[in-house]
């Protein structure tokens, strides 16, 4: 339709005043009708001083434009270049416009062009503006102008162009030509390592995805239903961002849904969703955030004194939580129970959050991703400002906005008494603008009536306490009895013992110059190495080596599991060679920042196998060589000289290898709550197998 609509341009365009008129130069198609090829001389009228026009000799310019239009392809590409003072001024410019891969109901411009004055009577500069205000012109109008005859195009009832078909002599040519070096006998070829299948030339079958059929288009049924209203640009990066994830952790992504939260936290800058969506997906893959709904009970005192519940919903659908903040006794809590204790539950309070909002989403038939909180801050005075408990306040808003982004659709805050000013100076900057702009904060009883919470929240829902007549269910809280508080004892070591002391990651660092080594004693051949490693920052080699020789270290504490800060062990001593100390067992690879990897290894021989990451760099070249410009923008975009990743190892025995549950699991994705379709890699054949 977007090539159809173009060429109504010809030979005149009232819409733009400039363009005076066209004659065809030129025009030619291929044999079979994909292409046409039309090239023109084009008169313009520029906007330019009168005085200019005449110390030139002339009233108008001339451009030469030669348009290709590919119906096979589906795109038309336009280039255009000065006839006029071509021996003064170079003036190319070239557009086109295609059919977007994932969705057929879009157009993709794209638009391109270079001015080089090399002389002009002295008036250099003057034409250098009177270009760019020219071009700026064109470019504002190309988009009006191309949806203006769209809509001529409907008004005349052409609504659909037809997708373009090779003539009949030339389907039958095709089909009596087979591919270029593939005979029709052939049988698909078969890749016995990894058990797929590689398809013919030509065949119509796609090859199967880790992923479900529908993930690499968006329907509007679907986002409608499920995602809500986005603008082209919006859903194109959603594409381009779930494409990258596919990419790197191979069918284990979240749902769109999720994603779309990350965008719309950073205002759909893809490099910065992406890399804050990956932070939050290491974090939960690390901290095993997945499984908290199924692990954590909390603590009866919890269940009596924390003052928060679920509480049907608000007028838009979305689910209610209500929040008793003024009731609540936080240092109580923070005394009887630790910071940890109450974090891991307000993590809890996030991800079944998110599951409402799927089971509303469903039940009310429109996408619903967010919720919302009433705050009631009656009773808020100035124990609430205890320091350690605004310190644990702070800690859990700033893990809630790293990694539930746009979750929170309003937030009610009645009752605000004379010290919430205080409390709000605190907390709001390490709040999000975003957030902030969605907080209504009510103060004595303005709540009620008009434009207060009958706008938001269904009378037959407001809560007994709050004027209304529903009967809620969430704790009235009071104060923690101080016998319930811990000990010194107690307290120092539930600082130890944290709150993801059950996660089997370990964390470590990669200096520049100091890779990052671990050691595997293997006693009996036929054994199996398994990995799961996540890259939080910067790129990797990642190596796997043989010694009939144990290294000798002091760091041995280094295969114990690592704090939270991560660590940095070297092995490998200086003096060894490889290929004599030591030798290589399986090939480098290069893991880049934001990939998960998970892979194994069938040992041949005893002995000990050293895994090791080292920061990738590029190449050293040679005397005759230069290094690469990629190498070199690469290395000036590091920040640092220091790398982060979170891995986790484990050794089974051959015949367990398949059937061990813990092996499934590091193939398997670390954050199922939030993933449409999470599939385990296929174990190789091969004695070694590696998948990102």
């Amino acid at each position: 339709m977007s090539s159809k609509a173009y060429e109504k341009r010809f030979p005149t365009c009232p819409e733009i005043p400039v363009f005076l008129g066209s004659e065809i130069l030129h025009e030619s198609r291929s044999d079979d009708g994909a292409i046409h090829i039309i090239e023109r001389s084009c008169k313009l009228n520029v906007d330019a001083p009168r005085l200019l026009k005449k110390i030139a000799g002339v009233e108008y310019v001339f451009f030469i434009q030669k348009n290709t239009v590919n119906w096979k392809e589906r795109t038309l590409r336009i280039e255009a270049h000065n006839e006029t003072f071509a021996n003064r001024v170079v003036v190319l410019e070239t557009c086109s416009y295609s059919v977007h891969p994932e969705n057929e109901e879009w157009t993709c411009f794209e638009q391109s062009a270079s001015l080089d004055i090399k002389s002009f009577f002295g008036f250099e500069s003057t034409v250098e503006k009177i270009a760019m205000k020219q071009y700026t012109s064109n470019i504002k109008r190309g988009k009006e102008v191309i949806e203006h005859y769209l809509k001529e195009l409907i008004s005349q009832g052409i609504t659909f162009i037809p997708r373009w078909t090779p003539p009949p002599a030339c389907r039958q040519k095709d089909e009596r030509t087979p591919a270029v070096g593939h005979d029709a006998n052939d049988e698909p070829l078969e890749s016995g390592a990894h058990g797929m299948t590689k398809e013919p030339s030509g065949s119509s079958c796609p090859a199967a995805e880790a992923v479900s059929p529908d993930a690499d288009k968006l329907d509007a049924d679907y986002i409608e239903r499920y995602l809500g209203q986005l603008t082209p640009m919006q859903e194109s990066c959603l594409i381009r961002l779930r494409q990258w994830l596919q990419e790197t952790h191979k069918g284990k992504i979240p749902k769109d849904e999720h994603i779309l939260r990350f965008l719309r936290a950073r205002d759909f800058n893809i490099d910065k969703a992406r890399e804050m969506l990956c932070q939050s997906l290491s974090w939960r893959k690390q901290y095993q955030v997945d499984y908290i709904l199924q692990s954590w009970r909390p603590p009866a005192l919890l269940d009596e004194y924390y003052t928060g519940g679920w509480h049907y919903q608000d007028k838009d659908g979305r689910p209610l939580y209500i929040l008793r903040l003024g009731q609540m006794d936080t240092k109580g809590l923070v005394k009887a129970l630790g910071e940890e204790s109450l974090l891991r539950h307000v993590l809890s309070i996030n991800e079944e959050g998110q599951k409402r909002c799927e089971e509303n989403t469903n039940i009310f038939g429109r996408p619903i991703t967010s919720w919302t909180c009433l705050v009631d801050l009656e009773g808020l005075n100035m124990r609430h400002l205890w320091r350690p408990g605004v310190k644990a306040l702070l800690r859990i808003i700033e893990v809630v906005e790293d990694n539930y982004p746009e979750t929170l659709g309003r937030l009610l805050i009645v009752r605000a008494p004379r010290v919430f000013p205080v409390l709000w100076t605190l907390v709001s900057p390490f709040i999000n603008e975003n957030t902030r702009q969605k907080f209504l904060i009510y103060s004595g009883n303005n709540y009620q009536g008009p434009g207060g919470l009958i706008d938001y929240v269904d009378k037959d829902v407001i809560p007994d306490f709050l004027g209304g007549d529903c009967m809620c269910t969430v704790p009235e809280g009071g104060l923690v009895p101080k016998s319930l508080y811990q000990t010194e004892e107690e307290s120092e070591n539930s600082d130890h013992i944290r709150l993801w002391t059950e996660t089997i990651y370990h964390s470590a660092s990669v200096l520049k110059g100091a890779p990052h080594e671990i050691v595997v004693e293997i006693l009996e051949g036929e054994s199996v190495i398994t990995w799961d490693f996540d890259i939080l920052k910067g790129d990797v080699v990642f190596s796997l080596f043989h010694s009939k020789r144990a290294p000798e270290t002091s760091h041995k504490e280094a295969a114990l599991p690592s704090t939270a800060t991560g660590d940095n062990t070297q092995l490998i001593d200086k003096t060894w060679v490889l290929g004599v100390d030591y030798s290589r067992v399986e090939s480098p690879l290069v893991c880049r920042e934001g990939e998960s990897i998970q892979g194994s290894h069938v040992t041949r021989w005893p002995g000990f196998y050293i895994l090791q990451w080292k920061m990738h760099g590029p190449l050293p070249c040679s005397g005759t060589s230069l290094p690469r410009v990629d190498d070199v923008l690469a290395s000036l975009q590091v920040s640092s000289h220091k790398c982060k990743l979170i891995y986790y190892y484990e050794v089974l025995a051959s015949k367990d290898f398949r059937g061990s549950m813990s092996s499934l699991e590091s193939c398997n994705s670390g954050f199922s709550q939030l993933s449409g379709a999470t599939t385990s890699s296929s174990q190789s054949q091969s004695s070694s197998h590696l998948s990102r």
